[in-house]
């Protein structure tokens, strides 16, 4: 039957109550000239719109939150749906809603720059942050259209990447994933880095970044080692970092995204990502910089050598994976005081079973300050030093400009343990699963 001009209805029974989702908007029916779309469009809501009722026993500002998450989502299935109709190409696809999501839309389009504040922007979206990113960057190259991806299994596979994360992380969640994906994007705009990477290197990148921590669960290797942790038996290296592959591999292939591509591809796709994932062991930090300061030292990177290619993606996942001393000050010191909180919980936990206290959680022993002096000194300069002489540019000049001055920040702060000056502010983002 066709559908009325100006009014699209349809009673939906969803698990935590019934509502009507109603969409009055001329544009949508103009964009579907057969029923069957607007049903197709519209049963996908059963899968993420929340109920616009308030189910018994739900308070209104419970009911009111979770139908201000479902805003996102409504939008961009609805634009989705208007892609399959081909009125809307994929290069024009905005993904955020133009009244709820002005500001974050807005800021999308400064999502190269890097001082991009990722707090404001998860705040922004409610939490969506890795979602949002993520998408948007998919489109900015059109890896829709060039590989063949179904918008809405990409979706479907980003929220549970995002969702994969642990929210009572304070740092290793997927906020963390998020920034890391926008450091990633700024590298992948390096000149040496954007004039010879073909789209699969970009994809691959990209999915890395969002996925290198995937179901991180709060503690290092030492930690689950200790205390016989059933994934310390499942890998005998690299523990947590085969354990984000795996982790991502399980998402990609129950989401279905690149099942429609030959096996071969997916097969070879799925081996890099796990080679640039197992690259973040920053137990394997001394093996890569090593090899990068030879690779520079006789000048022999050849960015069209796809083995040279990958190589220089693992070194721009290992920067993106711990460039906060090198962004901005306001934003580096949230990062420091998040990561440092991680680990004074691992601290606590094991003298609370009265284990040795693994280095750099005993918060008896450390600080903010000490912490990050060190993590500068011996991981991150060296690391950004050689970065920075490969890209030459003034954004790798800038990152270093930065290190610098949170390095004499942490300096000057002394021996003085800052926790509470920042964890209120840093610390506190939004519910992500758990």
């Amino acid at each position: 039957a066709d559908i009325c001009h100006c009014l699209l209805c349809r009673p939906h029974c969803i698990i935590t109550g019934n509502a009507v989702l109603s969409c009055v908007c001329q544009e949508v029916t103009v964009l579907f000239s057969r029923s069957c779309y607007v049903w197709f469009c519209f049963s996908l809501f059963d899968i993420c719109i929340c109920s616009y009722s308030v189910p018994a026993g739900e308070s209104e500002d419970h009911a009111s939150n979770r139908k201000q998450r479902s805003k996102l989502s409504l939008q961009m299935y609805l634009q989705c749906s208007r892609s399959f109709h081909g009125t809307l190409t994929f290069r024009h696809l905005h993904l955020l809603d133009q009244v709820y999501y002005g500001q974050a839309k807005c800021m999308l389009q400064r999502v190269g720059t890097w001082n991009f504040d990722i707090f404001l922007f998860d705040r922004l979206t409610n939490g969506e942050s890795l979602v949002c990113l993520t998408l948007e960057l998919f489109c900015k190259y059109g890896l829709i259209e060039l590989f063949g991806l179904d918008p809405l299994r990409l979706h479907s596979f980003l929220v549970r990447i995002q969702e994969g994360y642990r929210s009572r992380n304070p740092y290793h969640n997927s906020l963390h994933a998020a920034d890391v994906t926008q450091a990633m994007y700024c590298y992948l705009q390096e000149p040496k880095l954007s004039e010879s990477l073909t789209s699969w290197d970009i994809l691959l990148a990209l999915l890395a970044a969002a996925t290198h921590d995937l179901e991180h669960p709060g503690v290092n290797q030492n930690f689950l080692l200790k205390n016989d942790h059933f994934l310390a038996s499942l890998y005998q290296n690299s523990v947590l970092e085969n354990h984000h592959w795996k982790s991502a591999l399980s998402h990609l292939r129950e989401s279905g995204l690149l099942s429609h591509l030959p096996i071969e591809d997916r097969h070879r796709m799925e081996e890099r990502l796990g080679s640039l994932i197992l690259a973040t062991d920053i137990s394997r930090q001394n093996e890569f910089l090593s090899r990068f300061k030879a690779h520079l030292d006789r000048k022999d990177l050849n960015m069209s050598s796809p083995e040279h290619r990958q190589f220089i993606l693992q070194m721009a996942l290992k920067c993106a994976d711990i460039c906060n001393p090198c962004r901005p000050n306001s934003l580096s010191t949230c990062w420091s005081h998040c990561v440092t909180k991680e680990f004074f919980q691992q601290g606590d936990v094991e003298r609370a079973h009265r284990h040795d206290v693994s280095p750099l959680c005993d918060r008896h022993s450390n600080s903010v300050a000490i912490i990050q002096k060190s993590f500068i000194s011996y991981v991150v300069e060296p690391l950004f030093v050689q970065w920075a002489r490969f890209c030459d540019t003034p954004l790798s000049h800038c990152m270093l400009g930065y290190m610098k001055q949170n390095k004499k920040y942490w300096s000057n702060a002394g021996q003085e343990d800052l926790m509470d000056n920042a964890q209120t502010t840093c610390c506190k983002v939004l519910p992500r699963g758990t």
